[in-house]
């Protein structure tokens, strides 16, 4: 026989608002503010559920019944949100399957409207209704899930006052000054000598991954490879606008022209690194609250001829980005992408240093291998391997080299990878 309480009541009441204090803050990022309006925003569930247990209790005449509907859905929804906060904990850890967080925000909505549905259906049974009785009541109670749904869902217990995108007054007439200044930097090649150019674009504004990658990578090429007064960012994020020039089109074909002009055609190379989010034929280009053009394949094989830079290596990091590959591809061309075309790539948060290939590539296998065929080869495996682990499905890199970049490569990576011998010995100073 059912017994219920008010002590009960009152302990799944709390818990509950617990537990839905708890996934609203794991939800916020852990960086919102208490606020009251949602807490009472919640409690009007179990408040209509008392209701409905008073006025069933009244038909029936059995006041036992009086606070079993919202005991029961305090139980279900107390249940419910710890797993969604497992979930949501889970998922902000990213240990799960990539293709899952699509769905979790509809898996959530669809839990809390079975668990209504639910507490419904029970009474509905055990009271005997007829047909036409419990499917009205089952409308009444979607309609008044839709409604509240809707006035509720811009006050979370947890809220983050979202603040518009600006870009500083000092920011934006220091960008001029920032981009001549990193383009007039770039030296001359020397005749008769390989010299690589370096060119890193960081497109997506919002994610930290992205600058902090090509920041590092740029330091990588400097320091280890020899790139050091032949090499540029562009970098598109928040903390950089008063240090380095934003990522766009326009930026890109100005440095890709000023590299060639600079650069010694016949025995120089460019290295041009790009990452961020993408889609089919689209590397994205987010700078908030600017309105930047994207970069689609033909405009970025249309601007790397104008440059007239011969040698290239092009490497490609974002989703999808192996449908840049049949544009970009020319015999005196090295074309690397961290995905196949019709693929994702991982590794994308705030919390990370490098994207999954950048640092499978960068960080591991360029230390570790002598060329750029076995640097790939590796990256490719140990990608392959972290994705594995994690459930993700294969984001297959791609590598596909021009038939004259094949045979001049491996001269041009005399100059990216010098034997050892040469490195100790320019590390040793001369005799007085």
């Amino acid at each position: 026989m059912v017994r219920p309480s008010i002590l009960q009541l009152v302990f799944w009441g709390i818990l509950g608002g617990c537990a839905n204090s708890l996934f609203s803050w794991l939800s916020s990022g852990r960086i919102g503010e208490f606020n009251s309006q949602g807490l009472i925003s919640y409690a009007l569930w179990p408040f209509i559920a008392l209701i409905v247990g008073i006025f069933l209790s009244q038909r029936v005449n059995n006041p036992r019944l009086m606070l079993v509907p919202a005991l029961l859905w305090l139980v279900l929804d107390t249940h419910i949100m710890l797993f969604q906060c497992l979930i949501q904990y889970l998922g902000d850890l990213d240990y799960l399957p990539y293709i899952l967080y699509d769905y979790i925000p509809t898996l959530f909505i669809i839990l809390f409207v079975w668990q209504s549905l639910a507490v419904v259906w029970v009474f509905s049974r055990e009271l005997k209704w007829p047909w036409w009785e419990r499917a009205l009541i089952m409308l009444a109670t979607l309609f008044t899930l839709v409604v509240w749904q809707m006035s509720v869902k811009d006050q979370p217990i947890w809220k983050v006052d979202e603040q518009p995108p600006s870009f500083a007054e000092d920011a934006f007439y220091a960008q001029p000054n920032l981009l001549n200044k990193a383009l007039e930097n770039i030296e001359f090649g020397e005749f008769a000598q390989t010299h690589w150019y370096f060119m890193g674009v960081a497109g997506a504004s919002y994610q930290d991954v992205f600058q902090s990658e090509i920041q590092r990578i740029k330091e990588q090429f400097d320091t280890r490879f020899g790139t050091y007064g032949r090499s540029i960012a562009l970098v598109n994020h928040p903390a950089t606008r008063l240090e380095m020039p934003i990522a766009s089109r326009t930026s890109m074909e100005m440095a890709l022209r000023r590299i060639g002009q600079q650069m010694n055609r016949e025995s120089d190379v460019l290295f041009l690194y790009m990452t961020s989010h993408g889609l089919p034929n689209e590397f994205e280009m987010e700078n908030a609250p600017l309105d930047l053009a994207q970069v689609d394949p033909k405009w970025l094989r249309d601007t790397l001829d104008a440059s007239g830079i011969r040698w290239r290596v092009i490497v490609i990091s974002s989703c999808y980005s192996g449908s840049f590959v049949s544009a970009l591809q020319n015999e005196n061309t090295l074309v690397i992408t961290a995905s196949a075309a019709d693929r994702q790539s991982f590794g994308c948060s705030n919390e990370a240093d490098y994207t999954y290939f950048g640092r499978a590539f960068f960080d591991e296998a360029m230390r570790e291998q002598s060329t750029l065929k076995d640097a790939f080869a590796q990256a490719k495996e140990t990608v392959a391997k972290w994705e594995s682990a994690q459930g993700f499905e294969p984001s297959e890199p791609q590598w596909v080299i021009g038939k004259n970049m094949e045979l001049m490569l491996p001269q041009l990576e005399q100059r990216l990878f010098p034997p050892a011998t040469t490195v100790a010995q320019s590390a040793v100073p001369a005799a007085p």
